[in-house]
């Protein structure tokens, strides 16, 4: 089969030679999709965090593997005063960053590189703010720009952030993949050079791997970084093959020509769970998949005409078609596994009702839509064409015409964070188990300029909520602020939940050491694999 072609050829170049060295264990990953970009700040997409923030980066404090517990990372250990306003963080010694042909840097890693992490983010003014033209969605959507007053260097190995208020999301916020650590030094080589977009193309982490070649919708390769400073890899080779039919990834999995695949399709994932060599994890109840009402589009930014699309769409028939069982029906944006989370989102299957309400808001035969669909298979939404078709069909019962429209995924986000779309299906995976993540990512007012609220809704008592949630610590209060808040969102309907889905990732069982993260990410730091 000529798709099985590149990833046969690559298997040969394993044995390629680097620094002298043979390297004999290589491991492919049959990913989905190709990454928008290797520079975790200003990328969004699963597949970019997978393929540049969990290879080539760390955080200052990360995710203890399989948890949702934060741990050391870059920071070997962190202080936080009486009033919970102050974080001092104490950074490891002797981390160095990678090398590649067009940077080799003079010195390891130190409180540089946090503050130019944090600050080209945060600070509007800072030199490299403006590079690629980023809008650090993820920043700007989930309020650190407002929740830090400042960052300080106190010396080359510690660095201190005082909050405006004490805030208990802060923590697991800085162990997500847009806030991996960056190298200033390259960043401003980059620059002076004339060159800053290699920062982006050719990263430079302090990982477990090196980026060593990237073939767009075809492969990524990695090294193994022999100085990494948690331990050298135990596998010399990681191998991302780019495979965005999952039917592929089945195939592939299967004749061993990867050893671990993105999720397939339910059915798929069910008869790989009888393959002897080949184990089935599954993960539920940590993502999102919705239709997006772009506000700022009429006659979208009438709530009847939301209330009515959304209780057009028959939600159950497409968990059994598209998730093809494997997955629920969502009461909400917040995942069922997380506190506050509700059963009720308010749009049960109701046509008749749909369109008394576009009769009622005057477009009883006149509406007209563009439905924007994604190219690829993400975990939240296994077969997004598949849904469009559904929702397409759905919304002619009611009178209303549709034309699906789509592009090549990196494309695709880039024009719905500038709100070109009408309607749109999207969707995420938890980076943290918290509502807060999932909430302030897709709806927040900040989202709404940092481009990741594709509804462009902005509702200041809901932002008010927001707010709460964050300074609150209490559990059962947090659970009642984020139940207040899914109460608004019940009534202003900006995106209509469809399905969380369970998520299955298949693993040959040479694979040695793999540990199934709770958020559906990959990590290939710690595996190994037997011949």
């Amino acid at each position: 089969m000529k798709s099985l072609g590149i990833l046969r050829t690559a298997l040969v170049a394993s044995t390629i030679l680097l620094s002298g060295q043979a390297y004999a264990k290589t491991l492919v990953y049959c990913s989905e999709a190709s990454p928008e970009t290797f520079n975790p700040m200003i990328g969004t997409a699963d597949s970019t965090m997978d393929a540049a923030a969990k290879t080539i980066f760390n955080r200052l404090v990360e995710f203890k593997p399989g948890s949702t517990e934060v741990g050391p990372g870059l920071a070997e250990k962190w202080d936080v005063s009486e009033d919970g306003k102050v974080y001092t963080f104490h950074l490891r010694h002797g981390v160095k960053f990678h090398a590649n042909e067009t940077f080799t840097p003079t010195r390891e890693f130190n409180a540089d590189d946090v503050l130019y992490t944090f600050d080209r983010q945060r600070d509007a003014d800072n030199p490299y703010h403006k590079l690629a033209n980023a809008a650090y969605e993820y920043f700007n959507a989930l309020g650190l720009g407002s929740m830090i007053e400042k960052i300080e260097k106190i010396d080359d190995y510690t660095v201190r952030f005082t909050l405006n208020a004490p805030n208990v999301t802060f923590l697991p916020g800085i162990a997500l993949d847009y806030l991996s650590i960056l190298s200033a030094e390259q960043t401003e080589k980059m620059v002076a050079a004339g060159t800053p977009g290699l920062i982006d193309q050719m990263p430079v982490g302090t990982g477990p791997f090196m980026l060593q070649a990237y073939q767009q919708d075809a492969q990524i390769r990695y090294a193994a970084n022999k100085d990494y400073w948690n331990g050298a890899p135990k596998i010399d080779t990681l191998v991302f093959a780019i495979t965005p039919e999952p039917t592929i990834r089945v195939e592939r999995i299967k004749a061993n020509e990867c050893q671990v695949a993105a999720p397939p399709p339910a059915a798929a994932a069910a008869a790989l769970k009888g393959d002897p060599n080949i184990t089935v994890h599954n993960l539920e109840g940590q993502n999102i998949g919705v239709v997006g009402f772009n506000v700022e589009h009429q006659p979208l930014g009438d709530v009847r005409v939301r209330t009515a699309l959304a209780k057009a769409v028959n939600r159950e028939a497409i968990i059994e078609s598209v998730y093809q069982g494997a997955g629920s029906v969502a009461g909400s944006v917040v995942p069922p596994a997380q506190i506050g989370a509700v059963k009720d989102a308010g749009i049960d299957y109701d046509p008749e009702g749909a369109k008394a309400l576009l009769k009622e808001a005057g477009h009883e035969a006149d509406l007209s839509v563009k439905l924007w669909a994604m190219p690829v298979s993400r975990p939240y939404n296994p077969n997004a064409r598949r849904m469009a078709e559904m929702i397409q069909a759905d919304w002619a019962a009611v009178g209303v015409k549709t034309e699906i429209v789509t592009f090549e995924w990196g494309e695709y986000l880039a024009r719905t964070a500038k709100g070109e779309h009408d309607a749109l299906l999207i969707g995420g995976s938890s980076d943290n188990g918290d509502p807060d993540n999932m909430l302030s990512y897709l709806l927040s007012c900040d989202g709404v300029a940092g481009g990741s609220n594709r509804s462009r809704w902005c509702n200041q008592d809901f932002e008010k909520l927001l707010q709460q949630g964050r300074v609150t610590a209490d559990p059962a209060k947090r659970a009642d602020i984020y139940k207040q808040a899914q109460a608004i969102l019940k009534a202003e309907v900006p995106l209509a939940p469809i399905g969380h889905s369970v998520v299955s990732i298949p693993v040959r069982k040479s694979v040695i050491n793999y540990v199934l993260d709770p958020f559906g990410r990959q990590n290939f730091a710690s595996v190994d694999i037997t011949e």
